[in-house]
């Protein structure tokens, strides 16, 4: 491994604005609302950034699945039916946002996934710890110090796994529980169009298929908008998954949510890649 060199304290700031545009950003499915009509023709917004700015488009190639599940079957929408905008934001010129065209059916509780193919990149020691400490992965900064590897690059593989549940007219139906078989994803216990404000909703973790215990996850709602000084986002709710990979989150707010985790492990399997992430999250609202 190469040895990153050591920076002041002044320009730590500075660093993480810089591994903001070359780290991975957190995905998102997001809709203008979760709640929509029978038999309609709707947009969902692929965002590449967090939960409110997406800074770059997901190009096709990148997208191996994408899948809306219904209570009238599964559909995997064709290529034209993406496009990329870009759209105005308060603190940029243009933000680019790749969006999906997709119709309803019968009414239900739909559930719309995109996964995508790996990608790898390397970052000094810096920028890794930076970015560890901006996307929250304390496990890996903790196994990091432990292993003597602080100052040490890395060489990353990650791939991105969404989800989002939306509830399709008045009728409820079970869609909302389904596995896509995703190499990571959250399956929640509770349909959460059956759920209101100070209720709590499980979501299983899986990787593989399996559940994965001891997982950290982040959750946050769109009317809790803060900014810590790292730059990363303040959170309503941080917990982990217990030993059956469940986690538990106090709806504490209504409107659009997100539940989070990047699941980062050291990996021999690929020659120069130092370690392998699945990101995962899942999207809905709550009235």
């Amino acid at each position: 491994m190469k040895r990153g060199r050591r920076v002041l304290l002044t320009t730590a700031v500075l660093t993480i604005a810089i591994v903001a545009t070359a780290r991975a950003h957190t995905m998102f499915l997001k809709l203008e609302s979760f709640f929509l009509e029978p038999n309609s023709t709707n947009v969902v917004a692929l965002l590449n950034g967090d939960f409110d700015l997406s800074e770059n488009v997901i190009t096709r190639d990148r997208m191996l699945d994408v899948s809306i599940v219904g209570p009238d079957g599964t559909v995997h929408p064709p290529e034209e039916a993406w496009r990329d905008t870009a759209m105005f934001h308060w603190h940029a010129d243009s933000v680019d946002t790749a969006l999906l065209t997709f119709d309803t059916g019968s009414p239900g509780t739909y559930q719309i996934g995109v996964s995508t193919a790996p990608t790898v990149f390397t970052l000094t020691a810096q920028e890794f710890n930076d970015y560890l400490v901006h996307d929250g992965v304390v496990d890996a900064i903790a196994e990091r110090e432990a292993a003597g590897k602080t100052n040490d690059e890395a060489t990353e593989r990650y791939s991105k796994h969404v989800k989002a549940i939306v509830q399709v007219g008045d009728e409820r139906s079970g869609e909302w529980s389904g596995e896509l078989g995703y190499p990571v994803e959250f399956i929640p216990l509770q349909n959460p169009y059956e759920l209101g404000v100070g209720d709590e909703l499980e979501v299983r973790f899986l990787r593989a298929g399996e559940p994965v215990a001891d997982q950290i996850v982040y959750a946050n709602h769109e009317f809790n908008h803060e900014h810590a000084d790292t730059g990363g986002h303040v959170v309503a709710v941080t917990t982990r998954t217990n030993g059956d990979g469940v986690a538990t989150i106090p709806l504490v707010g209504g409107g659009r949510w997100y539940i989070r985790t990047i699941h980062m492990v050291e990996t021999t399997s690929e020659p120069d890649v130092d370690y392998e992430s699945n990101w995962a999250t899942l999207t809905f609202q709550i009235r």
